[in-house]
């Protein structure tokens, strides 16, 4: 199945692709690859989702914020790509980041949220390399952020 497809099939609505709101591009591309802005938590009703996993947030939360920044991602990859998803080779890293509480140490349960929805997405080609941080802050107060490199074809 083509992304598309899978999207519809899972019956995911992709958010509107936002424009950055500092001094940086959404999108970049060189070469064959296209470099992804970190993409941060937001709802589907277009709210932040704030606070640290580990207090303010469960894993189970953090991974469903973690899926938000995915769906902003491939949101963006869409925008970039002329609304064409065939356009994608493969997602080859995910860079996640988890605003987490010094003893959270489940960063990666959180950002499996973002990897599941990129592998549902893309199938095979969404298999990717991954790193999984945590940090103290994040833009905005915001739990999860999640940037992205794909191949195109």
């Amino acid at each position: 199945m083509t992304p598309d497809e899978n999207i519809e099939k899972l019956k995911i609505k992709l958010p509107d692709a936002k424009a950055p709101v500092g001094n940086y591009v959404a999108t970049k591309t060189s070469g064959k690859l296209l470099f992804v802005s970190g993409q941060i938590s937001i709802n589907s009703n277009g709210e932040l989702i704030k606070g640290k996993v580990g207090k303010d947030l469960d894993t189970e939360a953090g991974y469903e914020a973690a899926k938000r920044c995915a769906l902003s991602i491939v949101a963006q990859v869409k925008k970039a790509c002329a609304n064409d998803l065939s356009k994608v080779k493969s997602c080859i890293k995910l860079t996640g980041f988890v605003n987490s509480t010094d003893g959270f140490t489940d960063q990666p349960k959180v950002i499996n949220g973002a990897s599941d929805l990129i592998a549902s997405i893309f199938g095979e080609a969404g298999m990717h390399t991954r790193a999984a941080v945590s940090t103290n802050s994040l833009p905005l107060g915001v739990s999860v952020e999640v940037d992205a490199i794909f191949e195109l074809k």
